[in-house]
């Protein structure tokens, strides 16, 4: 039992310093069973939301040697998730939790996907011009 959680954990450790490996593996996998492009992008991007998590709340603590990085982005989904919620009750006067938690899981891809992109060149920078 102990071998397959090791096995499983490095498993998810290695998606997760690739984020766009599992996004493809989605991707092409499961839009050849559904045969719906639309619907495996839209699949590709939820599982591999949390492989981006991951991968930059660990570049955030390379950077800048903080272990917040993680939390930072917990905190900053649950306030854009409130104020979501907040103009959706003012709007309709209520709220659809489902609807806004997909929201802010797929606004969460596209920040996270810059975010990985941009601390990746810092630290390969920080890499490649550290001379010591």
């Amino acid at each position: 039992m102990n071998a397959i959680m090791d096995s499983l954990w490095k498993a998810t450790t290695a998606l997760a310093l690739f984020p766009i490996v599992p996004f493809v593996i989605v991707l092409f996998g499961y839009g050849a069973y559904v045969r719906d492009r639309k619907k495996a992008l839209r699949m590709a991007m939820d599982v591999s939301t949390i492989f981006l998590i991951l991968c930059v709340s660990g570049q955030y603590s390379l950077m800048f040697d903080s272990t917040f990085g993680f939390y930072g982005i917990l905190l900053i989904m649950i306030l854009a998730a409130g104020l979501l919620g907040n103009a959706q009750f003012r709007k309709r006067g209520s709220v659809d939790v489902k609807r806004i938690f997909r929201a802010i899981w797929r606004l969460s891809f596209f920040a996270m996907s810059f975010l990985y992109v941009i601390f990746m060149i810092v630290l390969l920078g920080k890499v490649i011009f550290s001379v010591a």
